[in-house]
């Protein structure tokens, strides 16, 4: 087994067409940080991107960024600190929730993995903001999509055709995103006390205020002692945010105390703990509990998360924490992951996706990982797939048994 580590684009474009033409698979990494997520990839070599690094344009008055694929997002949160602005989606860090240190994610990874967190209600997710790409196809072939100015696509939108795609279509050697402002100061209201039920009619009287209100969560009684160094612990808690400039946020807090008063006791969190607390839910924090029992991100209609869960427990033993005002559901089963049981209550309270973030190897291997798509929908897929990486060399079975993508394959090289 090779590893390969290059640290400049040409590079990666050799590697690519080298792993083309000898019909190699490679396993696409930065730092590894969510290397656990999907089914086990079933290849010899390694393309190691974390030598290709490096912030490649940064102009603040224009709200732009690009940067190599390989750097640390924390690189580029620190620079963008320093000038009081964000990636507004709030990407999420895996690497705590999968036995691994923070910090570790990278650029790339972030736009293979299209990631976001509590403020996607509001700001949408990684492909929202990504401006355009260099990348290398499965062919062996380098080609950009997108610029460094926002309006600048016609046709498709590669770069947003990335997003989500988990190294399986091509690789991306250098992403624009656009940046926005930080928010001066944020507040967050505390509800004590609320059922599932409640909290769910709560955050979405919440949502539907003028209160301009950032993210909404429900920690359960279970899991809200395990945030904010449990100074949360006790009755379930569910919690609302809000940004902005200091005197906007007072006025809207106080908004939502009068809506939220005849419903719960309140307290408030202000600025640096409301940070931390959302930084723990966007990180999954509660379940980050160093093993590797099965833990789900399921994404269906806020108005029937809860019920689904209930139904669930019904039958299984499970801890559940509730983001995007219930939209986002993460899940940790104390064994067997569940997933035929787990997938059938989704299809009965108004579908969904259901992605099996962790779980032992063998777990793995043995169960659609990612949210199984209906037959038209997989042909697409996988015809796009074909078109971009006809040998099946980019992490093959880590979306799809890669006995199923190399056949797929096979049958597109023979028309």
């Amino acid at each position: 087994m090779t590893t390969f580590t290059p640290t400049t684009a040409d590079e990666v474009l050799e590697t690519v067409r080298w792993a083309a033409a000898e019909e190699a698979p490679l396993e696409i990494l930065g730092h590894g940080s969510k290397r656990a997520i999907g089914r086990p990839v079933q290849a010899g070599h390694t393309l190691d991107l974390s030598g290709l690094s490096g912030v490649t344009l940064y102009e603040p008055e224009e709200l732009v960024l690009s940067a190599k694929a390989g750097t640390p997002l924390a690189e580029i949160a620190a620079l963008l600190a320093e000038n009081n602005q964000e990636l507004a989606f709030e990407p999420m860090d895996y690497g705590p929730l999968l036995g691994g240190r923070p910090g570790r994610g990278t650029i790339g990874g972030l736009l293979a993995a299209n990631l976001s967190g509590p403020r996607r209600l509001k700001a949408g997710a990684a492909r929202d903001h990504v401006l355009g790409i260099h990348a290398v196809s499965g062919r062996g072939e380098a080609f950009k999509s997108g610029g460094r100015v926002v309006k600048n696509v016609t046709g498709y939108d590669l770069s947003k055709g990335l997003a989500g795609s988990w190294g399986t279509l091509a690789v991306a050697t250098d992403v624009t995103f656009k940046v926005l402002p930080r928010a001066e100061t944020e507040e967050t209201l505390i509800l004590r006390g609320l059922t599932e039920d409640g909290a769910a009619a709560a955050m979405a009287r919440a949502m539907g205020s003028s209160a301009e209100v950032s993210a909404a969560a429900h920690l359960p009684e279970s899991v809200t002692g395990r945030v904010a160094h449990g100074t949360l612990a006790g009755p379930a808690s569910t919690l609302l945010r809000v940004e902005g400039f200091g005197p906007s946020v007072a006025y809207r807090i106080k908004m939502l105390k009068e809506l939220m008063a005849p419903l719960a006791d309140m307290e408030t969190a202000h600025e640096e703990r409301s940070r931390e607390v959302w930084r723990q839910i966007r990180d999954v924090e509660p379940f980050a509990d160093g093993t590797e029992r099965p833990v789900w991100r399921i994404s269906m209609p806020p108005s029937e998360g809860h019920l689904m869960v209930m139904a669930l427990r019904m039958e299984a033993a499970v801890d559940a924490l509730y983001d995007w005002q219930g939209g986002l559901i993460w899940l940790r089963m104390e064994a067997d992951p569940e997933a035929e049981l787990l997938r059938a209550l989704i299809r009965r309270h108004g579908g969904g996706h259901a992605t099996l973030v962790r779980a032992p190897l063998a777990a793995r291997a043995a169960l659609p990982v990612f949210e199984p798509q209906p037959p038209a929908l997989a042909a697409l897929a996988e015809r796009l797939r074909a078109e971009f990486d006809p040998k099946a060399i980019l992490n093959p079975g880590r979306m799809t048994p890669a006995a199923q993508s190399v056949s797929l394959a096979s049958l597109r090289r023979t028309r």
